[in-house]
């Protein structure tokens, strides 16, 4: 009996310890792995880079998060799918100019927008302010100031002088065409922002505005956000209602100018399913496709909000928001057929509100949209930028929200703290104040380097020396660069494809030439190609060294998992 027992007990003591090498280890790991996070060492730098988060729970929790993208079925994004409308710089900045009444003002604020690098600016022509008075009349006949006259007999003079403006310092418009007054809709108790009764009212407007700056404006965004409260009036969300007005839109103002580029309202990240107040922005696009929206805009507009963590976060969830939400767009594109049309961020922040003296009854009036500091808010604007270039290719202009707002008295609402400059109020001679995300972000944008990273680029692209533009039927998108020089540019990847074709021969069919970049891992190399006169469409840039990596990493991991197996047999058999 005891020969029987014996063994037993030895095989109990070598679990035991077994057991106890283990916990051993598992608190060692711990205990390092702690240390790391406190210290922000390799591991929370790791877990930075996957997750957005900074406090070591945030990581925690935010990579298991992320390996759940493992166990989802992956977005469809074609990231070498060629790209329509994305030749221009890509950085943008929001403003209020309707809201400015001083001319020096305007100015003072244009400089240091154009200085900081930004090319574009989002701004909103408001219907209820143009067209005031009535349907067709473009007058505000209020005499608030008590002189007898109208205060503003000619609405239009205000948007001529920022376009005029805009022009002197050669900033394009993004023009934000929504906000309908009040005499559009019979109901008072529809809400400020509801769609008109007559659908022929609006596409008027945006006709009138159009017109009058046919060749100076040529993006146009219409509407703001139509799937959440209040941005359609205290109306159930209606896709079908909004791809209505979309539709009819786009074909008046292609009939303006075919040459207008129509940009879809951007759709606001939110989970809600009720479709009372809001829609969910997944469910909204596909319905907007269902209703024909998609073949109605030439741009997906869409925010980029950061929210609660930062530009690193990869979390991809339908039940969840982070700054890379539109990755699910995305793959709504491409199963639409819209596979060739870029989205553009047409706002996208950090709301630097923890240097502020809010309260959370305060945070809570204009909604939670994350809480960092001014430091962090600075810090991640140029990491966003800098992601969307490398991993994002159908990304293209993203429009921070905002320069700055016209006067002190929101600055008990979080939102404010979004601004980028604060204003000192000193109408003779009115200047703004930096703040530290100006700083970041004009040092970043004027410290670029032009790279073209893993995608399809069209040649007419903003990171390649500018050459001819000629119109060409048989070129992607009926247009090709001439070059009177030997290509120049730098790629980051693994290999470049060229489309190309000699230049004093219009008849000869393209070419595709390609030029490895490296045998190894990804690297960027400037390349210089063909002799002039040279005829380029696209360039196509590979870039395998992502996947190398993660094969790396998979193996490493295995690796160092089989080792530590190894290592407590071994230890369970010497205590044999």
């Amino acid at each position: 009996m005891r020969r029987m027992t014996q063994p037993r007990n030895v095989v109990r003591r070598v679990r035991r310890r077994r057991a106890i090498i283990f916990v051993v280890l598992a608190l060692l790991l711990t205990l390092l792995l702690s240390l790391d996070l406190r210290h922000q060492g390799l591991a929370w730098r790791f877990f930075w880079s996957q997750t957005g988060e900074e406090a070591a729970p945030g990581q925690i929790r935010g990579m298991v998060e992320v390996a759940g993208n493992l166990v989802r079925a992956p977005l469809s994004t074609e990231p070498l799918a060629p790209i329509e409308h994305k030749a221009y710089r890509p950085y943008g900045i929001n403003t209020f100019l309707e809201q400015e009444v001083e001319k020096p003002k305007i100015e003072a604020m244009l400089k240091m927008i154009s200085e900081a690098g930004f090319v574009w600016l989002r701004q909103e022509f408001p219907w209820e302010d143009l067209e005031f008075d009535g349907r067709g009349q473009f007058s505000n006949s209020r005499d608030l100031d008590g002189d007898g006259q109208p205060d503003v007999p000619d609405t239009w003079l205000k948007y001529d002088r920022i376009v005029e403006l805009a022009e002197a310092y050669d900033l394009r418009l993004m023009t934000r065409l929504s906000n309908p007054p009040a005499w559009s809709r019979a109901d008072p108790k529809a809400g400020d922002n509801a769609p008109p009764d007559n659908l022929g009212d609006y596409v008027n407007y945006a006709v009138a505005v159009a017109r009058r700056y046919r060749g100076r404006i040529r993006h146009y965004q219409i509407w703001n956000e139509p799937n959440i409260y209040p941005e359609w009036g205290n109306k159930p969300i209606d896709p079908a209602g909004y791809a209505d007005m979309l539709c009819r839109t786009y074909a008046a103002l292609k009939a303006v100018d075919p040459e207008i580029v129509i940009i879809s309202a951007a759709i606001a990240p939110t989970i809600a399913l009720d479709g009372a107040r809001d829609l969910s922005d997944l469910v909204f696009l596909q319905a907007l496709y269902d209703n024909g929206g998609g073949d109605c805009f030439d741009v997906l507009s869409a925010q980029g909000y950061g929210l609660r963590s930062g530009p690193t976060d990869r979390r991809l969830r339908a039940t969840s928001v982070n700054v890379a939400r539109h990755t699910y767009y995305r793959d709504i594109m491409v199963r639409n057929g819209d596979a060739h049309k870029p989205i553009w961020l047409s706002e996208a922040a950090w709301n630097a509100t923890l240097d502020a003296e809010l309260s959370p009854e305060q945070i809570s009036l204009y909604g939670n949209y994350g809480n960092v500091t001014q430091e962090e808010a600075a810090r991640y604007m140029p990491m966003l930028y800098n992601r969307a270039q490398q991993e994002w290719p159908w990304v293209g202009n993203v429009m921070y929200w905002f320069f700055t707002r016209k006067d002190p008295f929101e600055a008990d609402q979080a939102f404010y703290y979004f601004r980028m400059a604060e204003p000192d109020y000193q109408p003779e001679k009115p200047t703004f104040t930096p703040l530290p995300v100006y700083d970041s972000v004009s040092d970043y944008i004027n410290g670029q380097a032009p790279v073209l990273y893993r995608g399809t680029h069209q040649a007419e692209t903003w990171q390649i020396d500018a050459g001819r533009l000629v119109a060409d039927d048989t070129a992607r998108f009926v247009q090709a660069v001439v070059f009177e020089a030997p290509l120049k540019f730098r790629a980051h990847g693994t290999a470049v494809d060229i489309r190309w074709r000699e230049g004093d021969d219009m008849d000869a069919g393209w070419r595709v030439s390609r030029l490895p970049l490296s045998g190894e891992l990804a690297r960027t190399a400037a390349i210089s190609f063909g002799e002039a006169p040279l005829i380029v469409d696209e360039i196509v840039v590979y870039d395998r060294g992502g996947n190398r990596l993660l094969a790396w990493l998979a193996l490493g991991l295995a690796g160092g998992a089989l080792v530590f197996g190894c290592i407590l047999l071994a230890l369970g058999e010497r205590r044999r």
